[in-house]
């Protein structure tokens, strides 16, 4: 899962989860993260996934986007890469993985090893009886 953490504008300290793609970020209401910040356009970017490239970045109609400094239009993002688009700052950050609870699995492994040992304890007394 990847994050997009908001650095400046009128979100400034929030997180973004992106679940799915591609992931649209813009001004209009239809986009996945929607910054209504100054130089913002209606469809400002999108960030898609693509096997073996990994996460790219791609300005939308002409819209000036900058990676790390870097005027960008189509461009591979990183670990922590800074994406300008008008007057807000994003971070791409890849999210931190969560962790299953293994309750089940582990209560299960248990239940098994008891049955061994009943098995086996079953056997001993049915070869010397």
């Amino acid at each position: 899962m990847v994050q997009l953490n908001i650095l400046s504008g009128k979100q400034a300290g929030g997180q973004r989860a992106v679940r799915r793609f591609p992931f649209r970020v813009g001004r209009a209401p239809e986009n996945d993260l929607r910054l209504d910040d100054d130089g913002v356009w209606d469809r400002h970017l999108v960030l898609e996934f693509q096997k073996g490239d990994g996460f790219r970045l791609v300005a939308v109609g002409g819209a000036l986007a900058a990676i790390n400094s870097q005027p960008a239009e189509d461009r591979v993002l990183h670990n922590g890469d800074t994406v300008t688009l008008g007057s807000v700052r994003l971070q791409f950050w890849l999210a931190p993985p969560v962790q299953r609870g293994l309750r089940t699995r582990e209560n299960f492994v248990w239940a098994l090893v008891g049955i061994v040992a009943i098995v086996q304890v079953g056997l001993v007394y049915w070869l010397l009886g």
